[in-house]
């Protein structure tokens, strides 16, 4: 298993840091492996939130080498922009099929459905789904604005009482998901999406952050340094005593030497 080149506590946050990002993808994937192992050997099955975009993509890689009994798991996804349909390139819904049920056969993947013809029903019906049982396992990372999922700066809730909500994309979330490849231009980019909130993010047993490549490096030290807010929302991570960050050198370059 990969050991990190640091490691260190903001908060009640644990921060490992490791030596390239393909170590980090791999030592988050053997975490999320053993907690799945571990909820099924004591309940049977495993109710597990996995988030889609470039930054998973090193940990899901390595989840292929990993041991997991995903014939006991139900896997969900965070968030899907209204109005695309699930064979859209940019659609969360195809990025799950295609890297996670597809490969690895779970019991049952759970989908948000964003082009369904009322999206606030949509929205509503995936927070039954999610309210059904507790989350034992949420796996995701940190936007560039510091969001986590799509719930976005000054906007998020960090005591929502709902656990989906439809959500309006800032123009920072835009420009990312531009940057990634996921849309040719802003224009054709969708302004508002499905999300998870951070209370059902947050209310797993266990959530761990793939926070990946240079870009994320501001998100990042923000995340750890601010006072926490909902202008960084990603800085309730530290105040979760359930979650651990996963960084490697790019995306923790703006970080404190002696951190």
């Amino acid at each position: 298993m990969s050991e990190p080149i640091q490691q260190f506590v903001a908060g009640e946050l644990p921060v490992a840091v490791y030596a390239s990002e393909a170590e980090m993808g791999a030592a988050a994937a053997a975490s999320a492996a053993q907690v799945i192992r571990d909820t099924v050997a004591a309940k049977g099955h495993a109710r597990v939130v996995i988030a889609t975009g470039n930054s998973q993509f090193a940990f899901v890689e390595a989840l292929k080498d990993q041991d997991v009994p995903w014939s006991d798991v139900t896997a969900f996804h965070m968030d899907e922009y209204v109005g695309i349909d699930e064979n859209h390139t940019a659609s969360f819904r195809r990025w799950i099929r295609e890297r996670i049920e597809e490969p690895f056969a779970p019991a049952k993947v759970e989908y948000i459905i964003g082009d369904a013809p009322d999206p606030q029903a949509a929205a509503d019906a995936y927070e039954g789904l999610l309210r059904e049982a507790p989350l034992d396992l949420v796996c995701m990372g940190i936007g560039e604005n510091g969001h986590l999922a799509f719930n976005e700066p000054f906007d998020a809730d960090f005591d929502d009482e709902r656990w989906t909500r439809i959500i309006t994309l800032t123009s920072e979330s835009v420009l990312q998901q531009v940057g990634e490849g996921h849309f040719p231009d802003e224009a054709a980019t969708p302004r508002t999406a499905i999300s998870m909130t951070i209370p059902a993010l947050l209310s797993a047993t266990h959530v761990q952050v793939c926070a990946p490549e240079a870009r994320k490096a501001r998100a990042v030290a923000r995340a750890l340094s601010e006072d926490v807010s909902t202008a960084c929302p990603a800085t309730k991570l530290r105040e979760s005593p359930n979650a651990r960050l996963f960084l490697e050198p790019a995306s923790a370059s703006l970080l404190p030497a002696q951190a």
